[in-house]
């Protein structure tokens, strides 16, 4: 099995999520899999219908793979590397997650949207208007509360996430970023107290959780994310928790995801958010388990499947297109035949 990485940071060095790329490349050598990494800067993207087994890679064809991963650094938003990502998909190759997922839980309003419709139990989450007057506070307070969550639209890694405790600090910082930043995308989000500088973190892939942890914040902040100096700590998901990952990354298409929950006062969860780039620094250290391997035992399964449904599909098209065809003519000959003895009889 050959898997590409698309990963447009140095490997070597301490950026977003370079540590995991390194954990694939250790594990895929220990597991006899080829592991090649490349930055998506470097593909020419030229769409044609009579090339569909290699891509340009800094002005070479190269031999697609048999899985592709984008796992894109939490801040690279670009339409270039999406567009890599829907011509591999389109060429062949098995791809973990897919453009279309991405771009749908990269966007946090969308995301909620989908679960609402799923039934899925998310925080309630407002689309922000700029310039906020005193009517939509007034509205903030009576759906979603104060204090009140407020997000940037494709934040990641905690950042662009703010608590606001009340009305006038609220309409403060609104006023304050509506002069500064008025193009700003914002969701307004209630705020779940019983989970205030705590959540979990379940991993899913291909439908199965492989791993979970609690995430708790530092000292004075409530955003437990580890990248952002939280810790981490062994927790066996319950089963509520591990249906309420699962389904979410079903509503999503994710393949390969973290799914974030907070914890609900008494007991029970809901759905924080989810990210088609996890991270699994922290989560091996809290749970053990071995991320890296499990994903790529995942991709090994998955291709099998992927193969023969290829093999099925082109086969049944082949056939299909020549039967239709054949018919067609067939049909078309009978109606031809059958309306010159009517008008001749009519002649007659």
């Amino acid at each position: 099995m050959e898997v590409w990485i698309l990963y447009a940071d140095d490997i070597e060095g301490n950026a977003d999520l370079a540590h995991e790329v390194r954990r694939f490349r250790t594990e895929s050598e220990r597991m006899g899999i080829t592991l090649r990494i490349y930055n998506p800067a470097d593909f020419d993207l030229i769409v044609d219908e009579n090339t569909r087994d290699s891509v340009l890679i800094k002005g070479k064809p190269v031999s697609l793979p048999d899985v592709v991963y984008p796992y894109f650094n939490h801040h690279e938003h670009s339409y270039f590397s999406l567009a890599i990502v829907r011509q591999l998909e389109r060429m062949g190759c098995l791809v973990y997650n897919r453009a279309e997922t991405i771009e749908m839980v990269r966007d946090k309003l969308h995301t909620h949207q989908v679960l609402a419709e799923k039934k899925i139990p998310s925080p309630k989450t407002m689309l922000a208007k700029l310039p906020v007057d005193d009517d939509m506070v007034s509205l903030v307070d009576k759906t979603l509360g104060f204090p009140v969550v407020v997000k940037t639209l494709r934040g990641a890694l905690g950042s662009g996430v703010f608590l606001i405790e009340d009305a006038k600090a609220f309409k403060n910082q609104m006023d304050l970023l509506a002069e500064t930043s008025p193009d700003a995308q914002l969701i307004f989000q209630e705020f779940v107290e019983a989970s205030k500088g705590r959540d979990l973190r379940i991993f899913v892939v291909n439908g199965e959780m492989i791993a979970s942890m609690e995430r708790r914040a530092k000292e004075g902040d409530f955003k437990a994310n580890y990248s952002n100096g939280g810790s981490v700590h062994a927790f066996p998901a319950d089963k509520a928790a591990i249906d309420i990952a699962v389904n979410t990354a079903r509503a999503l298409n994710i393949e390969i995801g973290g799914i974030d929950l907070l914890f609900l006062k008494g007991s029970g969860y809901t759905v924080c958010e989810a990210n088609t780039f996890p991270g699994f620094k922290g989560l091996e250290k809290a749970s053990g388990v071995n991320v890296a391997e499990k994903i790529l035992k995942s991709m090994e399964k998955s291709l099998k499947g992927h193969k023969t449904k290829r093999s099925v599909q082109t086969t049944i098209t082949g056939v299909s297109s020549t039967q239709i065809l054949c018919g067609d003519k067939i049909s078309c000959a009978f109606r031809n035949v059958k309306s010159f003895f009517s008008k001749m009889f009519k002649a007659a």
